[in-house]
């Protein structure tokens, strides 16, 4: 084995991009992740019946869509304010730029319409980052 090879198997996730192993800022688990996503959903449900009747779940047409809406609109508000989705402040983890400014409207709206179209947030790339966190300059981390 080359120098090469044995310093790239004792790096860990997140170490190529500047973040910490473990504890707040490390990278953000898939487990946290996909929970965070669970959460977000079911609270987008639970909004939407809420709001626009129980034919969101069952009826075709604008009704269809009003889950996916509110998950777009919660999504992009809390995080273009706190940094994290409601999902995400629940499972502790957030959305933070590679670059240390603030994530913004702009990017929370892109972040939250990319996942929205799912294909870019099942593509996977380096360190755990979905295609929209590559586009964007984003990753997420564990804020605890």
């Amino acid at each position: 084995m080359s120098q090469t090879e044995a310093d790239t198997d004792a790096e860990y996730p997140g170490q190529s991009i500047g973040l910490p192993e473990h504890g707040r800022g490390s990278l953000a688990s898939w487990f946290a992740r996909i929970a965070a996503l669970i959460l977000d959903w079911g609270a987008s449900m639970i909004v939407a019946v809420t709001l626009f009747g129980v034919g969101v779940l069952r009826d075709g047409g604008w009704r269809a869509w009003m889950i996916l809406a509110v998950f777009f609109v919660q999504t992009t508000v809390l995080t273009a304010l706190t940094g994290s989705s409601f999902g995400q402040l629940l499972a502790r983890i957030g959305i933070v730029r590679l670059d240390g400014q603030r994530l913004g409207w702009p990017r929370a709206a892109a972040r939250a319409a990319m996942i929205c179209l799912v294909l870019p947030t099942v593509v996977i790339g380096a360190e755990r980052r979905a295609l929209n966190d590559l586009v964007l300059g984003t990753v997420v981390v564990n804020l605890r």
